[in-house]
């Protein structure tokens, strides 16, 4: 007999139980669940709903079905549709019809919704703290090699010369940003929604800021519509997470291509590649291809949930039973995907000898001749049509800047003098990038500084509010 079946008068078709059941998936609220309902009942009893003696009942049949869950005794049934329905049953047969008590003053709908609160409040945390472990290996690879310097780029063709250290700590922007949208995204994901019932509230007098405190949410609904049909909350935390992933896929994107023969700039460790079945010299970066294809799912899961929502109307409905899989794989996928990504970036190898032989034999270097021409007195067009035509002459004659004669730079300039070839010298053109956010030397030296002092603020957050 379903918990809810008393107006019927035939049991559910067995294919609809099968296609409405959700306990597939949402068993992982179940210590959510159970957490809900021992504040709930404490609240019940607290405030004379049911009598003291049931409450602390019930609160002993909960905590021993907690225990059992935990030590994997646990058997929940498709018949009974949901993890709430599931540890209803399960409580009421420990405990006899006083486990039927529980339920009073609430429904499914502000029940659901408040485990999926308490889940992804914990969840967020825990990714922010992933996130920070990356940041954490991010930092130290950079200041590992702060002096090398690397092939900056645009459109994939070579640019100018930057440090391998401001390189690296343009992802710890991205990814600081990621973890304040993950923490901005806390302040609405910790919002109590029980107490709302099926969608009008309740007709006991029960204590919602009693709970909330039990729970630790800073703030309740104070729509009861609102809080049973919002769903705002998850898309708020796949966007933050989509976000998240397309930075991972962008840095996954370049170590692929670095470390290819081709680029050869880093090696990563064996233990985060793998090998071919057929070609024996093959090292393939797997681990950075598969976060880089995971980003794709995670962007699925934002537009699934999207699509759901539109023109839903209020209060719930069966539709909203599909926000959870997506929310679920979501986070399953960006704690392996930081998890991993920090090891193979905290293993990585830097191939100094090799970045310092790339960055010689590019022009990279042009924008300072340019600029060298302006302090001239030339103007910047002018300049810039010199320099082009002096690197169309290099690249017929199959040389570099630097391997030209003065005679060769007065032949296309009289302003140019013997000092020129300083300019062009690749230190010299990262460190003249002497402004804040450039890639100068003591530029980057600073935003080193201001990284680990960030990343010590976000690590002190993380201990403050880490939950179990």
């Amino acid at each position: 007999m379903k918990l809810w079946g008393g107006r019927f008068t035939k049991p559910t078709d067995q294919l609809v139980e099968e296609f409405t059941a959700s306990i597939h998936f949402d068993k992982k609220l179940a210590e959510e669940d159970i957490k809900g309902s021992l504040a709930h009942v404490k609240m019940l009893g607290a405030c004379g709903i049911i009598p003291q003696k049931d409450a602390d009942a019930i609160r002993k049949g909960l905590l021993s079905i907690l225990a059992d869950y935990k030590a994997g005794k646990i058997e929940f049934s498709v018949e009974n549709e949901d993890v709430h329905m599931n540890i209803e049953k399960l409580l009421i047969e420990r405990i006899g019809p006083v486990g039927g008590k529980l339920h009073t003053g609430r429904s499914r709908n502000d029940q659901v919704a408040l485990d999926m609160h308490l889940y992804l409040r914990k969840e967020t945390k825990r990714i922010i703290a992933l996130l920070a472990d990356v940041l954490d290996a991010i930092v130290n690879v950079a200041e590992a090699n702060k002096d090398v310097i690397i092939p900056g780029y645009t459109h994939l063709q070579r640019a100018q010369p930057v440090l391998f250290a401001h390189h690296m700590l343009a992802y710890v922007g991205m990814f600081m940003r990621d973890a304040e949208r993950m923490q901005d995204a806390l302040k609405r994901i910790d919002i109590m929604p029980l107490g709302a019932g099926a969608l009008a509230g309740t007709t006991f007098p029960i204590d919602r800021t009693m709970v909330a405190e039990e729970l630790g949410f800073s703030r309740i609904y104070d729509n009861s519509m609102d809080a049973v049909s919002d769903r705002d909350f998850i898309l708020e935390f796949l966007s933050a997470a989509s976000i998240l992933m397309m930075h991972l896929s962008r840095f996954c994107e370049e170590l692929v291509l670095w470390s290819s023969t081709e680029f050869s700039f880093v090696e990563l460790d064996d233990a985060y590649t793998t090998g071919s079945s057929i070609m024996p010299q093959k090292k393939n970066p797997d681990v950075a291809e598969l976060i880089r294809g995971k980003t794709g799912r995670v962007y699925g899961n934002l537009f699934g949930l999207l699509t759901v929502l539109k023109s839903l109307p209020l209060a719930y409905n069966k539709d909203l039973q599909e926000d959870k899989e997506g929310m679920f794989d979501t986070v399953d996928t960006l704690k392996g995907s930081l998890a991993l990504f920090a090891g193979m970036i905290r293993t990585m190898q830097v191939r100094r000898e090799r970045l310092q032989q790339a960055v010689k034999q590019d022009f990279s270097n042009a924008t300072d001749l340019a600029d060298y021409l302006v302090r001239k007195g030339l103007p910047f067009r002018q300049a810039h049509e010199v320099i082009g035509r002096l690197v169309l002459y290099c690249i017929e004659h199959g040389k570099f800047l630097a391997d030209l004669t003065l005679e060769e730079y007065r032949a296309h300039s009289d302003l140019f003098d013997e000092d020129c070839l300083q300019v062009i010298d690749i230190k010299q053109v990262v460190d003249a990038r002497d402004v804040h956010g450039g890639t100068g030397s003591r530029r980057v030296e600073q935003a080193l500084v201001q990284a680990k002092q960030s990343l010590a603020d976000l690590h002190a957050w993380i201990e403050a509010n880490l939950e179990a």
